[in-house]
């Protein structure tokens, strides 16, 4: 095989949650035009119905997965649909919230339902397509993590928490079926200009922000989609518990000049 044929993804099936905008869309896409059918979530079908529509309009081959995170019923036959129809090859958890109130504001309940849904949900699915995976010794779990991960900042205390525990998360998967033909890996995203993030970063405070970036500019959600591929590619077959950061190298720099 040659290298360019490893990024391929032709035959595969792909679970992207969070995928009817900002970088799940993104990562959806990448994977549809390097051959995969690509499953979308979103919480409704009135969300990813035109999503698909659109894939499907390129020659691309795409169908709805509509479940709410929160939900593990409806995500388990969800799951269980698709499964009927064949595989889930590669799963890319995407989902995550965000509470950006300071700690005398944030209640225990708060953190929990926000551990819940960009935690626990996490592992709830990661659960539920691994079986199948480790009975055909293949298969690719990417989890989005976040920069937070590893550098706190102010008011974001669940959401730090949450995906400080969606990275060790995958540590731990990737030590126990690495061995069974399943892959875990993570992406850590870092400033990245999407709808959610687009009015913050216009703000005075954005303008600060950008100035900590070395490459001083945001990320465009596209720029998402090469690491989300090559992780979900034969091209990453030796990769196993690795986080790989995309945020224009924020989180090696100390000080930018």
């Amino acid at each position: 095989m040659s290298i360019l044929n490893s990024f391929r993804l032709d035959g595969r099936v792909a679970l992207i949650t969070g995928a009817a905008r900002g970088l799940g869309w993104e990562m959806a896409q990448a994977l549809a035009e390097a051959g995969a059918h690509v499953l979308l979530n979103g919480r409704t079908p009135e969300r990813v119905q035109p999503r698909v529509e659109q894939l499907c309009a390129s020659g691309l081959s795409a169908a709805m997965a509509p479940f709410d995170m929160a939900d593990r019923a409806a995500m388990q036959q969800a799951v269980q649909d698709a499964l009927a129809a064949g595989r889930i090859d590669v799963l890319i958890n995407n989902v995550g919230e965000r509470d950006r109130r300071s700690l005398d504001a944030l209640t225990p309940a708060d953190f929990e339902r926000l551990i819940d849904v960009d935690l626990n949900a996490a592992f709830a699915l990661a659960k539920m397509v691994l079986p199948d995976m480790l009975a055909r010794r293949s298969g690719r779990i990417i989890m989005v993590t976040s920069i937070a991960a590893d550098l706190a900042a102010p008011r974001s205390a669940s959401y730090v928490a949450a995906k400080g525990g969606l990275a060790a998360l995958v540590r731990a998967i990737a030590a126990e079926t690495g061995a069974r033909g399943v892959t875990c890996n993570a992406i850590a995203p870092g400033f990245f200009m999407t709808e959610t993030n687009e009015r913050m970063f216009n703000s005075p405070a954005g303008e600060r922000w950008r100035e900590r970036v070395p490459m001083r500019r945001f990320a465009e959600p596209r720029e998402i989609a090469g690491a989300a591929l090559f992780l979900a590619s034969d091209a990453a077959s030796y990769v196993n518990g690795h986080t790989l950061v995309v945020d224009g190298g924020v989180s090696a720099t100390f000080i930018t000049l």
